[in-house]
C-alpha cells in the first residue's frame, strides 16, 4: 500500500437511472427511452482549478466560433453549453473537443454498473418480503463499491457528489463513505482513519462533474449500443470498471482494470 500522498479530488455522478417499474408495477425495462443500465462513476481529478480553466477557455472558444452561431444549445440563455458541457445536449463537434482536451488532464475513473434487468428480479424479491428496494439504497451501494479503495490514497480527501434531486443527501452519502472505510480497513487489515470532507453540486459550479459526465456518456454508449468510438478516446483512463451483474465467471462480477480492459467481445450483452 502506497503512502499518501496530497489532497484527492474526487468527483461522482451516474449515468442511466434506477427506474425499474412505471406507476401500474408495470416494468419499463427495454421500453423506448429507458436505460437498460443503471452507474455511478467517480472521477479522480488531479488539479480542479486547471481543469476548470482549461473547459472555460475551451468553452469560450467555441462559443465566439462564428460555426456554432444560431445554435440553441449554444445559445447564453439555452442553459445548455453555453453554462457548462454536459454530454447529452452537447453537439458532435463540442463533444469531439472536449473529449480532446479530457485525455490531457490526468483524470482517472472508475465505475460501478447494475443492469437493470437484474435490479428488477431484486425488487420483485424485496416486495415478496414486504420490503421496498430503493432507487438511493441502490446508488448508496455502488458509492460504497466503488470508494472501498479509495479513501486511503490522500493524505485527505475531498468528494464531490452531483446533487440528486432537491436533497443533497449528506447524511446518507457519509454513511456509505464510512462503510467504504471499514470495508477497506476489514480487507487489509489496516488501521486507517484519513480525513475526508463531502458536499453536493452541479456541473456548473463543479467543473469536475462535467468531466464524470462525459467519462459516464461514453461508457454508457458503449454498454447500451455497443458504440465504442467516445469510449476508445478515453478508456485508458478508466482504472476500473465493475460490471456487477455480468456473473458468468465469478458470483460477484466481472470486474476490469489496466491490465485487462473492458472490450466489445469481452462485454456481455445487455438483455431487455
Amino acid at each position: 500500500m502506497k503512502t499518501p500522498e496530497g489532497t484527492k479530488h474526487y468527483f461522482v455522478d451516474e449515468a442511466g437511472d434506477a427506474t425499474l417499474f412505471n406507476a401500474r408495477g408495470v416494468a419499463i425495462v427495454g421500453m423506448e427511452g429507458v436505460s437498460h443500465t443503471f452507474m455511478v462513476g467517480v472521477a479522480d481529478v488531479p488539479d480542479p482549478t486547471a481543469a476548470r480553466a482549461a473547459l472555460d477557455a475551451l468553452r469560450a472558444s467555441l462559443l465566439a466560433d462564428p460555426y456554432f452561431k444560431g445554435v440553441p444549445s449554444m445559445a447564453p440563455d439555452g442553459g445548455k453549453t453555453a453554462v457548462c458541457f454536459h454530454a447529452k445536449d452537447d453537439l458532435p463537434e463540442v463533444r469531439r473537443e472536449v473529449f480532446k482536451l479530457l485525455q490531457t488532464l490526468g483524470v482517472k475513473v472508475q465505475v460501478a454498473i447494475r443492469r437493470k434487468s437484474e435490479l428488477i428480479e431484486e425488487a420483485r424479491a424485496f416486495h415478496a418480503m414486504g420490503r421496498r428496494l430503493d432507487a438511493s439504497d441502490v446508488y448508496d451501494d455502488l458509492v460504497k463499491r466503488l470508494f472501498r479503495n479509495l479513501l486511503h490514497r490522500g493524505e485527505a480527501h475531498e468528494v464531490c457528489f452531483a446533487r440528486r434531486g432537491k436533497s443533497d443527501r449528506q447524511q446518507a452519502l457519509t454513511i456509505a463513505l464510512k462503510r467504504a472505510k471499514e470495508n477497506f480497513r476489514r480487507a487489509w487489515k489496516a488501521d486507517l482513519d484519513l480525513p475526508c470532507s463531502i458536499r453536493a453540486s452541479v456541473p456548473s459550479a463543479d467543473a469536475g462533474l462535467q468531466v464524470i459526465d462525459y467519462y459516464l456518456w461514453a461508457l454508457q454508449r458503449f454498454m447500451e449500443r455497443d458504440e465504442d468510438r467516445y469510449f476508445a478516446a478515453v478508456a485508458d483512463q478508466f482504472r476500473f470498471i465493475m460490471d456487477l451483474d455480468d456473473k458468468r465467471a465469478k458470483a460477484y462480477g466481472r470486474l476490469y482494470n489496466d491490465k485487462d480492459p473492458l472490450t466489445l467481445a469481452k462485454k456481455k450483452p445487455l438483455t431487455s
